[in-house]
């Protein structure tokens, strides 16, 4: 029997990642990766702050920090006379549904473009605690190299499908940028830890 996965809860930091079902891929054209992070945006960045993602063909990466308790329940207009108990189960619950929503949407989405059918991911979806505030650049880091390490590209900056070029431009963008750099010791030093680390 599998072990119950880990709970989503206010304020903390998670590193969410899943691949797809067997041999399938996640994304066979540009406009995937597109639909994947407008689906997103929809339905997560309500309720996340994000740092950094990167989506590869069979996999993705995300590091994001859940939002706070107030914020949670004003987005789901929750009652106010819940207990602290009956106010976390709902908020866990909610946040595990949000992301299934999520997937679901992208994964209907792709079995009607390419004519495929059954789940595209497993269930449920991965992720990891990260509570240490020492870890956040090389989980950053660890991210955006991701596509050098499994061989889709020589140079992490090449790769067009990662929250690199976003965190390093002035356009806008849904990222929590200034946090991120502030991590890093500014834009320059965010370059170059990309660069140099190894």
């Amino acid at each position: 029997m599998s072990a119950s996965p880990l709970p989503l809860l206010p304020d903390q930091y998670y590193h969410i990642y899943n691949h797809a079902n067997a041999s399938d891929l996640l994304f066979r054209e540009p406009p995937n990766y597109q639909y994947f992070l407008k689906k997103y945006a929809e339905h997560c960045a309500p309720v996340v702050d994000t740092f950094a993602y990167c989506l590869m063909p069979n996999h993705f990466h995300l590091f994001v920090r859940i939002k706070s308790e107030s914020e949670l329940v004003s987005h789901f207009e929750m009652p106010e006379n819940l207990s602290s108990l009956e106010l976390q189960d709902k908020i866990t619950f909610q946040l595990s549904q949000i992301f299934s929503n999520f997937f679901n949407a992208y994964a209907k989405a792709y079995n009607r473009r390419f004519e495929r059918k059954g789940a595209l991911f497993p269930n449920p979806f991965k992720r990891k605690e990260v509570s240490d505030e020492r870890y956040y650049n090389q989980l950053i880091y660890y991210i955006h190299h991701n596509p050098v390490k499994h061989g889709f590209c020589k140079e992490l900056v090449k790769w067009p499908h990662s929250s690199f070029q976003s965190l390093i431009s002035e356009k806008p963008t849904l990222l929590c940028r200034n946090e991120v750099l502030s991590w890093f010791g500014g834009r320059a030093a965010f370059m170059a830890f990309h660069r140099d680390t190894v």
